[in-house]
């Protein structure tokens, strides 16, 4: 929960035992490292956020009730209980292999699921368009936390919801037509 709230490089150990109500000295007995810690934290968070989701998912949530669960104000608003991704993804980036392998495995699970509520699940475009639905869901959030103004942070909210709506409900035959650019303007030299 700390590492959600707080951000795992700002996250130090004597605070984190000290929150669990343990001494420094139980750390080195359940971890061999902060990265062994990190990596453990993410992946209860992801198996909790994925249990989550099958909850919704088993009291009726179709995909437009999971979303607008997703980016809700309480949401927004509780980074230590919610969503690893939008909480730590800047930093899940910079963690070793084995904490990213970790969160690819929990990420693919939960994509996974919402993969099943887009209208041709059984596709692999269905795991494509649910990767975007999801990273779109993420960013969305992490903007609308890093705005000040809480109107402003519920407007991106709302168009975030908008904006995945029609990604999962366009048609697939408009998406594969696409291609993907090999050269971006950030990579090319000047």
């Amino acid at each position: 929960m700390c590492f959600r709230r707080d951000g795992a490089a700002a996250a130090g150990i004597a605070g984190i035992m000290g929150e669990a109500g343990l001494t420094n000295g139980a750390f080195y007995a359940h971890f061999e490292s902060k990265e062994e810690l990190i990596r453990e934290a993410l992946t209860d968070s992801l198996e909790g956020q994925q249990r989550l989701l099958e909850e919704d998912l088993r009291a009726g949530f179709d995909l437009e009730s999971v979303i607008r669960s997703y980016l809700s104000r309480d949401h927004l608003e509780a980074p230590e209980n919610g969503c690893p991704s939008a909480a730590l993804l800047p930093e899940i980036a910079r963690q070793p292999d084995s904490t990213r392998k970790a969160y690819e495995e929990g990420l693919r699970s939960y994509v996974s699921l919402l993969a099943n509520l887009l209208p041709d699940a059984d596709t692999v475009d269905a795991q494509r368009r649910a990767t975007a639905i999801f990273a779109l869901m993420v960013g969305t959030l992490e903007f609308a936390r890093a705005v000040p103004d809480p109107v402003n942070a519920q407007q991106i909210l709302e168009g975030g919801i908008d904006a995945v709506l029609i990604l999962a409900n366009a048609p697939s035959a408009s998406r594969s037509k696409h291609a993907t650019p090999t050269h971006s303007r950030r990579s090319r030299k000047k």
